[in-house]
């Protein structure tokens, strides 16, 4: 990454470091370490410091929107450290003083590092960069044919590697760091592989599977599967889902219903986790993302029980087994007819209500996040035309940022005329009643608040027979 890219002064960062080296003395925990930066047009006052999706610590911005903070004892590892909605990862050896310099508004493009420990991380977001520059051109070589396509994403590897191999020399980082060095070519190249015969079939119409050569997936072979490390990297989490997916699905045909095709699969991916991964914890941690990812896609409630038999006999991490628990329970108290479970939120002025006084007559609730922008203006499109056709609803649009601020300040950018607008007080709350954990999601529910449909969307093309 090239200092040109960036404008900003470097002025500040000096003597805070001249401090840091000056205030560490011999009697400094060997595992102490330091974390500081500024953000260039913060979105929140704070950035929150992650361990294995913990957080670690909440550190405030002061007024110029630096922050820094002093860890007795960090363990060393890999960290993320999140500004909302976006996020990136950050490593830390025992000892190191790491700021870190971003711009909100362009949060990925922006991030720099510079201290004790900058060097590896720097090498991070350029691997970060260089993956996703090549994912935006991938879409036309996944057309091409095997030959071609094989060649392709062979140069690309073979670039990031020489890449890799510079960086590593020059940098000499642990052995440790280097798993996660290694993973960010090996796994975007092996994700590839694992995509390409699907897109290339939904891009060409072509089937490619049984022209691969027998070797295609050898690659499968050598990779370690229970490495508890980088069981939340998420380039290897993105690989493994897809590998699962193709192995699980691989079995199943066309005489299957949707429902049935959907149980089906998503059952052999768990018995397939459960072969394939010996390490319980890490085990457990993508059986239950399984889990999430299909209990959400699903509402069919006699498949979900079949799901859930087989989850609850392969899982043995009690504590995350009720989070899965609670999030069926929940999709089972939204089935058409049940009243819907009572939540809170504050109207634009401030006010709390909750869902219940929202319901003067029959109501549809829809969602929306102020970091999506698009859906933002789309939905709310949408919805001034079905109030147009159906006077006899209420709609209601809920912000799920829980920031009472932005909400407001979105809200005065547009005009919205009749819809009305909340904004969620407690999202884990809202989360665990309404099983809400996507913005594309809309409840409807009659003048009683009982519900017609608990998982629709408005943008569905047969939406509107739900309002009939």
């Amino acid at each position: 990454m090239q200092l040109s890219k960036f404008n900003f002064n470097f002025l500040w960062i000096v003597p805070l470091f001249l401090v840091l080296s000056c205030d560490k003395t011999a009697n400094d925990d060997e595992f102490s370490a330091y974390f500081g930066g500024e953000i260039v047009n913060p979105i929140e006052n704070y950035v929150l410091l992650l361990k294995d999706n913990k957080i670690v610590d909440t550190i405030y911005l002061s007024k110029n929107n630096t922050f820094f903070k002093k860890f007795d004892s960090l363990t060393p590892g890999m960290y993320t450290f999140k500004h909302e909605p976006e996020y990136q990862y950050i490593y830390f050896d025992k000892n190191d003083s790491i700021n870190v310099y971003l711009d909100a508004k362009n949060f990925d493009e922006s991030v720099f590092f510079s201290g004790k420990g900058s060097e590896k991380n720097n090498f991070l977001i350029d691997m970060y960069l260089r993956n996703e520059k090549d994912l935006n051109a991938m879409f036309e070589v996944f057309d091409y044919n095997f030959k071609r396509f094989t060649e392709t994403i062979d140069q690309t590897n073979q670039e990031n590697i020489t890449f890799y191999n510079k960086e590593k020399n020059r940098i000499n980082w642990s052995e440790e760091f280097d798993i996660y060095a290694n993973a960010l070519y090996q796994f975007p190249y092996y994700t590839k592989k694992e995509i390409y015969p699907v897109i290339h079939e939904i891009r060409t119409g072509k089937d490619v599977v049984d022209s691969l050569p027998k070797n295609y997936y050898d690659f499968r072979t050598g990779i370690d599967y229970s490495n508890q490390q980088l069981t939340d990297f998420s380039p290897f989490a993105l690989y493994l889902n897809h590998m699962l997916n193709n192995v699980a699905a691989i079995k199943y045909h066309n005489h299957y219903s949707e429902f049935d095709l959907s149980l089906k699969t998503n059952i052999n991916k768990l018995v397939v986790a459960d072969s394939l991964i010996e390490n319980k914890k890490v085990k457990n941690i993508v059986l239950n993302n399984i889990a999430f990812q299909y209990l959400l896609e699903d509402q069919n409630m006699v498949n979900n029980k079949e799901f859930l038999d087989t989850y609850h006999r392969l899982s043995t991490d009690k504590s995350k087994r009720n989070e899965i628990v609670e999030l069926g329970s929940a999709i089972q108290n939204l089935v058409p007819g049940k009243q819907l479970p009572v939540v809170n939120f504050y109207d634009k002025e401030g006010k709390p209500v909750t869902s219940d006084e929202l319901i003067t007559k029959k109501t549809v609730f829809f969602f929306w996040s102020e970091k999506l922008n698009s859906h933002f203006i789309l939905s709310h499109k949408k919805v001034l035309e079905f109030q147009k056709e159906f006077p006899d609803y209420n709609f209601v649009a809920v912000n799920l940022d829980g920031n009472q601020e932005l909400f407001k300040q979105t809200l005065s950018k547009y005009k919205l005329y009749n819809i009305k607008e909340v904004c969620c007080k407690n999202f884990e709350d809202l989360k665990l009643k309404w099983a809400i954990t996507k913005v594309h999601r809309t409840i409807v529910v009659d003048e009683n608040g009982k519900i017609t449909n608990g998982f629709t969307n408005i943008f569905d093309s047969k939406f509107t027979e739900n309002l009939k």
